[in-house]
């Protein structure tokens, strides 16, 4: 199970540069290339907040939920 980061898809529907949004939100361009590359644990709602904010969407565009091929049962 792995939460993937879909910020790219989003940054090219809007035709907006990766600079331009870390500029805007107030963040390094190597803080939101880890993000979008998928290489951070987490990230604040603060800054999820700030996107969402910038690019005019909800959390559920930035972000997806792809399951495990072998799932377990709900009793596990």
């Amino acid at each position: 199970m792995a939460v993937v980061v879909t910020l790219d898809r989003v940054l090219k529907d809007r035709k907006l540069s990766a600079k331009e949004v870390a500029d805007r939100i107030g963040l390094s361009e190597t803080q939101l290339s880890l993000f979008r590359s998928n290489k951070v644990k987490g990230i604040r709602f603060a800054t999820l907040s700030k996107l969402c904010s910038v690019l005019e969407c909800k959390p559920g565009e930035l972000l997806d939920y792809e399951y495990d091929e072998e799932r377990p049962s709900q009793g596990s």
